[in-house]
């Protein structure tokens, strides 16, 4: 594979070799921009900036107004109490001024301000018993005059690192941008009227106007379309590379699959017979199968999932059904087991918890092809378990799960097909950008027979009503899920959060309660899970553990703490534990007084719809593409450049371009092939180059 352009290697330098990054700043800097080189600092665009162009008399000064003047000190005044600030009077001849200095040593300020001097001042002014002051205002002497920038930049801070010695780290950055090959098709350049590369970075920290500072201006649009092309090219690349590899064809005889639907007490919705003649399409193709199922909480992906596995066991090869956690590797065991019995296949589960003897028995089972379905945790594709023939793959809950295990994989079997599955319905502008390299499909109906989950909201005030009204229920046979807030990010609070409301309720409703958290081992996790499920526990207290995936159709109340805390789609994915039965379900969401603006939409929003993929678009657009997949765990696009509930126009252009491309010049060696190989270099994709390299 061939090396990073040179030209790229300036960029690529650490943070520390910049004017006033040491040791511990560079640390901070490396925390803030989200990378430790000059390329991940030139990518932190400013959030606003000082004008300090503006200057009139003293006389004249509007309140309000950033003024930079000249102005001769008269007088200081210290303070003679500490809570006081420290005040210097000055005057330009027309009208004077007061300085004003909070917590500031006498020395420093008769150094900086001696008395008969004259300075620059720069700052906002700001009127006080009539009198214009400037709050701890910028000053140099006047033959320094140019060393105040007119406009300074001001860009989102970390604790610990100040406006100043980023900017001045970004000057040195700055100077280290080369000229590079266009890589954006020219015509389509000139259109947009979009700057060069390196011209754009530049304006990018020298905004001029609130304009600059809009992610609709032309320097961010340009800015934000290299990114996303970067994106979509990358996963074009993955995507088709993925689809020449040894494909294989396993057409469906449909014998499995009836043995399988003649004991199904529910006939299979249109969304669910659709989606599965698309997989059957894709399965019976030579290129191998990538295809995304979206599912809204409760929509019956699992049974999707296991009749497509079929259509691989039918042809004598094998399926694995890979879940995120050990409890729902489990749960899947008992969800499919009735199935598969009904079919005749064997099937084994092996998680991290299986040792000895136990595990080179299903080891073995594996290899020999004995096991035909395989279920378990990511454990399952560790390097010494050795598949006789693996057909499919299945991976469940796919936002924890990124592009480089999805290539991974493939590397399990001969084209092995894969198919991805998640109950986070995603806006189509994430589900482009993290998962490009998939064909989606999407089941927007839920199994017949299911009511609307009532959703109310309650304040935390009313909680002992709240407390009142299930002990009823809890009296007519009802199970109840409790979930408690969300501390800060930190583990070991929700725990405490959790442990204390456990013990509250305890008091009030006896032994029938149990416990559930992150730092639980799995056995003692899936011991209360279980005895919840067999009716044994009334109530479940939980952290957010049981977000995702957990099935108990008896369990028809679920309780949010502090709901407020939470992102739309947590929340839905929360509710979406209930309504899993033929029985009325309740949702209710605890929120506290006061709430802010945003938390009371998401709240509205949540009372108002059931709709996932409604509440995704939502989400989206109330807090930006961050972290709504869960990215923290996944490797999902994080964007430095793009704001995709502005830029979504631009990632369909993306997309486009980038199909075009790998159409007309898969392994990019045109000229412009070879500028778009610097683009994906330039945002750290050459993975994307050495899949196509290394053939």
């Amino acid at each position: 594979m061939s090396q990073r352009p040179f030209e790229l290697d300036p960029l690529f330098r650490g943070l520390t070799s910049l004017s006033g990054l040491g040791p511990r700043n560079g640390k901070l800097a490396e925390k803030l921009v989200g990378g430790p080189r000059i390329v991940d600092l030139l990518f932190h665009g400013p959030a606003d900036f000082i004008d300090r162009r503006f200057t009139c008399p003293l006389n004249k000064a509007p309140n309000g107004k950033i003024l930079t003047t000249q102005v001769h000190v008269e007088k200081h005044s210290p303070n003679t109490r500490k809570s006081l600030p420290y005040r210097v009077k000055c005057t330009d001849g027309h009208g004077d001024i007061m300085l004003v200095f909070f917590h500031a040593k006498k020395g420093w300020i008769e150094k900086l301000l001696p008395i008969n001097s004259d300075v620059i001042i720069s700052g906002r002014i700001e009127y006080f018993q009539g009198q214009p002051q400037m709050v701890h205002p910028e000053i140099v002497k006047p033959q320094e005059r140019e060393t105040l920038e007119k406009v300074e930049p001001i860009y989102p801070l970390t604790a610990g690192i100040t406006n100043k010695v980023l900017r001045k780290a970004m000057k040195h950055a700055l100077s280290y941008v080369p000229k590079l090959p266009e890589w954006i098709d020219e015509a389509h350049k000139k259109r947009e009227a979009w700057p060069d590369w390196d011209n754009a970075v530049r304006v990018l920290h020298s905004p001029d106007s609130e304009k600059d500072l809009e992610p609709t201006s032309k320097v961010r649009m340009r800015l934000a379309y290299d990114e996303l092309l970067a994106n979509q090219l990358t996963l074009a690349l993955i995507r088709d590379r993925q689809k020449k590899i040894n494909g294989r064809s396993f057409p469906s005889t449909g014998v499995l699959r009836k043995k399988i639907k003649d004991i199904l007490p529910f006939n299979l919705t249109g969304a669910q017979r659709h989606t599965l003649s698309e997989i059957d399409k894709d399965m019976a193709a030579p290129a191998r199968m990538l295809r995304l199922l979206q599912g809204d909480v409760g929509s019956g992906k699992t049974i999707v999932a296991v009749l497509a596995m079929m259509n691989a066991v039918e042809n004598g090869a094998q399926a694995a059904l890979i879940a995120p956690t050990e409890i729902l590797a489990r749960q899947h065991e008992q969800s499919l087991k009735p199935w598969l019995e009904a079919a005749g296949v064997r099937c084994v589960t092996l998680t991290g918890r299986d040792k000895g003897k136990t595990r080179e028995i299903m080891l073995k089972q594996i290899k020999d092809g004995t096991a035909q379905v395989i279920i378990g945790t990511h454990s399952i594709f560790q390097s010494d378990v050795e598949y006789q023939d693996l057909g499919i793959a299945v991976i469940d809950e796919q936002h924890r799960f990124g592009v480089h295990q999805r290539m991974e994989l493939s590397s399990k079997g001969k084209g092995t097909d894969i198919l991805v599955m998640t109950a986070t319905p995603i806006p189509r502008t994430l589900a482009l950008t993290a998962y490009g390299d998939l064909e989606i499909s999407k089941l927007d109906e839920k199994p017949p027979g299911r009511k609307p989950i009532e959703t109310m909201l309650f304040s935390q005030e009313k909680l002992d009503q709240l407390v009142i009204a299930l002990k009823r229920k809890i009296a007519e046979g009802v199970r109840v899920y409790w979930v408690c807030p969300l501390v800060e990010e930190s583990d070991v609070l929700d725990l405490a959060a959790a442990e204390e409301r456990y013990d509250i309720l305890k008091a009030q409703f006896g032994e029938r309660i149990g416990l559930i958290h992150g730092r639980m081992k799995p056995t003692d996790k899936d011991e209360i899970m279980t005895r919840f499920a067999n009716g044994d526990l009334d109530i479940l207290v939980a952290t957010t553990v049981i977000e995702v995936g957990v099935d108990v159709p008896e369990a028809t109340i679920m309780v949010i703490e502090h709901a407020e805390r939470f992102g739309l789609s947590q929340l839905h994915q929360l509710r979406g534990r209930v309504g899993r039965s033929s029985d009325q379900s309740y949702c209710f969401l605890v929120y506290s007084v006061p709430l802010g603006a945003v938390a009371k939409e998401r709240l509205n929003i949540m009372r108002d719809t059931e709709d996932g993929f409604i509440i995704a678009e939502k989400d989206l657009e109330l807090r930006g593409g961050g972290d709504i997949l869960g990215t923290k765990q996944s490797g999902v696009t994080d964007f430095a450049l793009v704001d995709l509930t502005v830029h979504s126009d631009l990632l369909a252009t993306a997309r486009d371009d980038a199909q075009l491309i790998i159409s007309k010049d898969p392994t990019l060696d045109t000229d412009r092939g070879v500028s778009l190989k610097m683009l994906l270099y330039l945002f750290e994709r050459d993975q994307a180059i050495k899949y196509f390299r290394g053939g």
